[in-house]
């Protein structure tokens, strides 16, 4: 029985792992295209594919076509190229499906609400996985490609699938964020970031117990004010800081 083959366009995070995943899942990966050779052959490496950097170079009958490229990217490749019989898939989680309609008639999305590292390897097993086919058989077939990766499938059509990215962003990229200025006070002061290795854990642990909104604790849920003050003034010095810790102060004591 022959292998279904796929191309990857994109060498980046996200295109880094799916296409693992799908290597490791038994696909054959054909070809990996990128801007940059020296990139698609550090994927291609990894998945045993072929190495490309020109569109010229891109094999029209590939099985599947997985766009694993930035937003603005998608509407790039939807001018110039032409997939009609091929099922082509993005990756994105704003993007809608139809950004595709030009390329192919069978085309999709397989979004994860997962933050990718090209480095740090991942339990594919465990991901999960959002999609949506412009019709029922070609979502169909798309759970049918995903399954031997993960059994966390969610179909999601494009409005549910944007407010997912939008509460991922949350989850993900704003505590990370708050992670990190919290790193800046620690180190500017001698401290060893380490020690807050046990409260982060424990927050995420919260989780597991329901409605996160009552389990909120700090001096912001207690209204201690003698302690928000006196927090108010150690940021004296950094006054971004000082305005994001009185946002989520007044955000925590509204909800």
């Amino acid at each position: 029985m022959r292998k279904t083959n796929i191309s990857i366009i994109g060498s980046g995070n996200v295109a880094t792992h799916f296409a693992i995943a799908m290597h490791q899942a038994g696909y054959t990966i054909r070809q990996v295209l990128s801007r940059s050779l020296d990139h698609a052959q550090l994927l291609a490496r990894r998945v045993e594919a072929q190495p490309i950097c020109q569109w010229q170079q891109l094999d029209e009958d590939a099985d599947v076509y997985l766009l694993a490229v930035g937003d603005d990217s998608l509407y790039d490749l939807a001018l110039d190229l032409r997939l009609p019989s091929s099922l082509v898939l993005h990756t994105s989680g704003s993007t809608p499906l139809s950004v595709l309609h030009p390329i192919s008639r069978r085309c999709g999305v397989v979004w994860s609400p997962q933050t990718f590292v090209r480095d740090i390897a991942m339990d594919y097993s465990s991901l999960p996985l959002c999609i949506e086919g412009n019709s029922i058989s070609c979502e169909e077939e798309i759970e049918m490609l995903l399954s031997p990766i993960s059994s966390h499938i969610y179909h999601l059509d494009q409005a549910h699938r944007q407010y997912a990215h939008l509460a991922s962003v949350f989850v993900s990229n704003f505590v990370n964020a708050l992670n990190a200025c919290a790193q800046d006070i620690m180190t500017e002061h001698q401290l060893d970031f380490a020690m807050l290795r046990p409260l982060a854990d424990q927050t995420l642990h919260k989780w597991d117990f329901g409605n996160l909104r009552l389990q909120q604790t700090g001096p912001a849920a207690r209204h201690d004010e003698k302690t928000l003050n006196l927090q108010r003034k150690l940021l004296a010095d950094h006054p971004d800081l000082l305005a994001l810790y009185d946002i989520l102060t007044d955000l925590i004591q509204h909800q």
